[in-house]
Parts: structure tokens; C-alpha cells; sequence
């Protein structure tokens, strides 16, 4: 499919369109944070994305049913799960039988032991929390003891938190990597974070030194099989955290939406052809897990109004794919993620336009898609649409 050399993958995080079927086994019956969000706005102002058919999709309040420049639809994921590195391994080709654990009591006694004596201290913590507020309410005790803050969350995470001055940074760095060690077979944690802090107690912050060891994908994915082919594969965002650095020729680990979406277009600059993978982590990490309804509305409208940006520096040859990984509705009970299905826009000069794909019942069949438009061999699940969509 050679009119067709290069694929910009964005996932908006979080920014799913309705509950799956299978929603009430998570406690997510009745979910969908792009609707809701678009109810409690009055309205959402995405001119952009509803010109590609977003509006198409279902009925978004303040997003009109247009022709549509593009190809639309929905995708349900295979997975069993709700967190972002299931979502995104399943859009690059992997599907897992199982969820991630989780640890809603905090990590058990073996696991604890094993840390404690790789590490050669005690732990304080072990709890579900919070990062910002367990840094103050055991910082004081870190910091006397030198015993290292460990603490999960409603994520599949094992998060060691440490002061610069107490623990260097890359003593926790190496903390992390004994902790990734343990963490395998049953307690395969998707994420071991490092983070670092600084101040003094009653006025703790957290620093940019924050490092993630992530669980290898077990299998190929599509950023292995387009590496592999002789093509770029750039990361955006959190990409190289989630994918384990593997797969990538080149990563920008942008932090906030508008930072990656500038990282996007300096990557679209080098005309390079393959595959730019982004993350845009704003939705879910600073206004989704806060239930910020007014935050989240902003940064789809900012977000949106990036759109043109986007499409100006395309090239004939390139395809635009918008997309999610999960939901997190922000009106739903809890700050957890939620189990919904995910809209998905395809825009570019060799796709069709006014085109809708219907609901696919895998993320994984983007993941084919994309390698297929790309020539390269295609990853072990999903069923490509690549020859549906194109003109």
C-alpha cells in the first residue's frame, strides 16, 4: 500500500464514548466520559473533530452529525482490564487473557519481604494512596528513618517514593529495577514508578526525576514489527514508559497535551516514514482521576483547536489516526478508570471520507490496520481494515 508511508497515532487518554457490554463487571455500568463531560458542559466546542465525524459517533452535545472528512467509528477492547498499558499493548497487537493485579489492600507479606530484603531497609506505607498526600503524611518518617515510602494506587503500579536527600535519585532508580525484578509471575505489576521528592516536612513536592519500569510486552507489537521493517517508530509522551523503551528509534517524554502535541509536529518535520505513537496524558492523569468535568471540556476544546496544526503539516502520504485507550469519566462514582469503548477518527488524502467502520470489536484491529497501510508484516491479533478505508 505504498500511498500510504507514514501513520501520526494520537490516543486522547482516557477519552472513551460509552460503557462496554461487559462495563458492570468493573462497576462502570453506565459510563461514557465524552457525553457526560458534554451533558455537564452544556455543550463541547470540537469544530475540528466533529469536521473528521466525530458527531458521527453518537449524539455529543455540541458536536453536530457532519459528511465527515474521514473515516469514524468505535473499537471495544478484547482485553480484560481498564488501564492504559492494557489498552495501548492492545492497540499495538497484544491481548491479555488477564488484568493487570491490582492491590487495593496494598502488596502482600512475600512481596513486601522480598523488596525489603533486596533493598536492605524497611518500608513505610503499603497502602492505596494518594503520591501527593502520602509524601506528606510519611515524608517526616522517611526522612528520619530513611525507610523508602512505598504505596499503590487504583492503577496496577508498585510506586517507591523517596527524598533526593535521603535516597539519591539513582539509588531509587535501582530500588525500582530489584522491585521490577520481584514483580513478575502472579504479581506482574504493569508499572514500578520512581518518586522522588524534595522540600521539608508540611511542604513536600514532588520533582520531574520520576522514572517508570515498565513489564515488557510479552509478545511483538506493531512498534517491534515497524522497527524491525526499517522504519521510524517516534514516541510521544509516555509511550516509552508503557512499551518498556522497546520498539522506538526516537522518544520525546513530553508531560503535559500541548508540549506533545508540538513534539508531534517537530517528529512530523523530519519526514521520516513509519509510525509516531502519542499519548496525551492530561485528560486522565490531571483531570479524569480528579473529576475536573470543567478541565477535562477544556483540554478537548485545546486539544481540538490543534487539529488544523496537525492536518497543515501532514503530507500527502500520511495518515492521522485519533483515538483512546480507556475511559475515565469524570461525572462517575470514584476517580478510577472506567471500562469504555473508545472512538476512533482517520483522516489523510489516501483515506475515504464520510466513511464509518462501524464498531470494532478489538483495539487490536487498529494496530493491524496500521501496519498494513505501513507494508510491514502485521502483529498476532486484530483484523485489519486497512482496505476498507482506503480510496
Amino acid at each position: 500500500m505504498s500511498e500510504v508511508n507514514r501513520v501520526i497515532l494520537i490516543v486522547l487518554d482516557s477519552v472513551g464514548i460509552g460503557a462496554m457490554p461487559d462495563a458492570y463487571e468493573y462497576g462502570d455500568e453506565g459510563a461514557n466520559t465524552l457525553i457526560h463531560i458534554a451533558e455537564k458542559m452544556g455543550g463541547l466546542n470540537l469544530p475540528n473533530m466533529a469536521e473528521l465525524g466525530l458527531g458521527n459517533i453518537d449524539h455529543i452535545p455540541g458536536v453536530p452529525a457532519k459528511p465527515g472528512r474521514g473515516v469514524y467509528g468505535i473499537m471495544r477492547e478484547c482485553s480484560k482490564g481498564k488501564d492504559t498499558t492494557t489498552g495501548h499493548w492492545e492497540i499495538a497487537g497484544i491481548i491479555l487473557e488477564e488484568p493487570f493485579r491490582t492491590y487495593p489492600n496494598g502488596f502482600p507479606k512475600e512481596v513486601i519481604d522480598a523488596f525489603e530484603k533486596a533493598i536492605g531497609r524497611k518500608v513505610l506505607g503499603n497502602v492505596p494512596a494518594s503520591g501527593t498526600v502520602i509524601i506528606q503524611e510519611l515524608g517526616e518518617e522517611h526522612m528520619k528513618t530513611g525507610k523508602p515510602i512505598v504505596y499503590t494506587s487504583a492503577d496496577s503500579v508498585f510506586q517507591i517514593a523517596a527524598h533526593e536527600e535521603i535516597i539519591p535519585v539513582e539509588e531509587l532508580y535501582e530500588m525500582c529495577r530489584k522491585a521490577r525484578k520481584i514483580l513478575t509471575g502472579p504479581h506482574a505489576v504493569g508499572r514500578v514508578i520512581a518518586r522522588p521528592f524534595v522540600g521539608t516536612p508540611g511542604n513536600f513536592t514532588r520533582t520531574e526525576r520520576r522514572e517508570d519500569f515498565s513489564l515488557e510486552p510479552p509478545k511483538k507489537t506493531i512498534l517491534d514489527l515497524i522497527k524491525e521493517a526499517g522504519l521510524e517508530v517516534m514516541g510521544v509522551g509516555k509511550i516509552e514508559d508503557i512499551f518498556a523503551k522497546r520498539g522506538l528509534t526516537q522518544s520525546n517524554h513530553t508531560v503535559s497535551n500541548m508540549d506533545s502535541v508540538d513534539a508531534i509536529l517537530d517528529f512530523m518535520v523530519q519526514e521520516k516514514p513509519g509510525l509516531i505513537f502519542a499519548n496525551l496524558v492530561e485528560f486522565d492523569m490531571v483531570y479524569g482521576h480528579r473529576n475536573n468535568v470543567e478541565g477535562y471540556a477544556r483540554a478537548l476544546e485545546e486539544f481540538d483547536g490543534r487539529i488544523p496544526e496537525l492536518i497543515e503539516a501532514m503530507k500527502p502520504e500520511d495518515v492521522l489516526i485519533i483515538t483512546a485507550d480507556h475511559g475515565c469519566d469524570p461525572t462517575h462514582p470514584g476517580t478510577d478508570h472506567t471500562r469504555e469503548q473508545v472512538p476512533v477518527l482517520i483522516f489523510g488524502k489516501a483515506i475515504k471520507e464520510g466513511y464509518n467502520i462501524g464498531v470494532r470489536e478489538s483495539f487490536a484491529d487498529l494496530g493491524a490496520t496500521v501496519t498494513e497501510l505501513l507494508g510491514v508484516p502485521s502483529p498476532e491479533n486484530g483484523e485489519s481494515f486497512a482496505k476498507e478505508i482506503l480510496k
